[in-house]
């Protein structure tokens, strides 16, 4: 098994003057999940792509383990891919397709049939070894092209998108199981996927790249608590965090007809005059139905889960109309075009600055 480091690594496409990736620095453990994601054209496949060798890296160097690669053909770095479309032979069986990087490595046949049969027990696909892949579902057919990276051994797993081929059900149930087989084998695999639940729920870190810049590395508990700028706060979190631009004001920031406070160091960081509060969908508090503390939202959607429920509403914030989501009980769910008091809960607010986008708060 083996680190990988992105050591300043970046990637500017001919006839462009602006990097695809612009100078990464990541660090990835030995035997760590890490997953890529962004919005499309934010640099993810590409930076995956230059680890597998199959994009120049025209500055900066990527090394796995010890040795540096940026310059090696990929089939001498000593990593497996994993493609979104399966990338399988149709003219051949199951078997053959999992052990035919082993046959062109000249492993003899025993030794690949071993180990061809022991990535089939597990990913569940014994029984399916002598079938051609046009008679295996989309999510077999994804567990052959899992099985063929396993059969490899290699120190590094690279996966691109998957997932996405895949039907909703199928997805979650799929990534569970890569989840679980990536720390069951212990091989450091970097992710790419522009699916922000499924780079939450998938990744023992996650980095969030757009425009080909990182914005932040960071566990994906942290990332949803601690946010290091506005566009991670918006693109981390299914429903997104209700950003709110609102005035500084004595104690704290002026939300609606209430004043929340905040910390004090951030406050006194802000460059302007008003600050962008972040607040999570759960984390609004609904005022009594007789007070007119907090935000008016009028009520325009209710999504009903069962559990909870979400509300999304719009609210005049100064003199501008604002979009925001609001998670409510599921047993005490609001009519449309009513109108919800709401405020953020003391403790559970994100500041950040409006001009630059960087996090205030603590």
């Amino acid at each position: 098994m083996a680190t990988v480091t992105f050591d300043k690594a970046t990637r500017i496409y001919p006839g462009s003057t602006k990097p695809a990736v612009d100078a990464l620095e990541i660090d990835i453990e030995d035997g760590e999940f890490l997953v890529l994601v962004g919005p499309s054209g934010c640099g993810k496949s590409t930076s995956l792509r230059m680890l597998a060798g199959l994009e120049d890296v025209n500055g900066g160097a990527i090394r796995i383990g010890d040795r540096d690669v940026t310059h090696l053909p990929p089939k001498d770095r000593d990593i497996a891919m994993v493609f979104q479309n399966y990338a399988l032979y149709p003219h051949m069986t199951v078997a053959d397709n999992m052990g035919f990087a082993l046959k062109i490595a000249g492993v003899n046949k025993a030794e690949i049939r071993q180990k061809v049969e022991e990535a089939a027990k597990i990913l569940d696909l014994s029984e399916y070894l002598d079938r051609k892949p046009k008679a295996l579902s989309g999510g077999q057919r994804q567990r052959v092209a899992m099985g063929r990276a396993i059969v490899r051994e290699p120190q590094v797993f690279l996966m691109d998108e998957p997932l996405s081929n895949l039907d909703a059900k199928l997805r979650v149930s799929t990534r569970t199981q890569i989840a679980s087989l990536q720390r069951r084998l212990g091989i450091t695999t970097v992710y790419v996927t522009h699916d922000q639940v499924e780079a939450l729920t998938m990744g023992d870190r996650v980095a969030v790249l757009k425009d080909g810049l990182l914005q932040q590395v960071d566990t994906p508990r942290n990332m949803y608590d601690r946010p290091a700028n506005l566009f991670v706060a918006g693109f981390i979190g299914s429903p997104a965090m209700n950003l709110v631009e609102v005035p500084i004001t004595d104690g704290g920031v002026k939300f609606g007809k209430s004043v929340v406070p905040v910390q004090r160091d951030a406050l006194s960081a802000a460059t302007d005059k008003t600050v962008t509060v972040g607040v999570r969908p759960e984390h609004f508090d609904v005022a009594g139905p007789d007070t007119e503390q907090g935000l008016a939202v009028v009520v325009n959607v209710v999504e009903e889960l069962g559990s909870d429920a979400f509300v999304y509403g719009t609210a005049t914030v100064g003199s501008e109309s604002k979009d925001l989501v609001v998670r409510v009980g599921g047993r005490n769910v609001p009519e449309k075009g009513s109108t919800l008091h709401v405020v953020p809960r003391a403790g559970e607010t994100h500041v950040f600055s409006t001009s630059t986008g960087a996090r205030l708060s603590d």
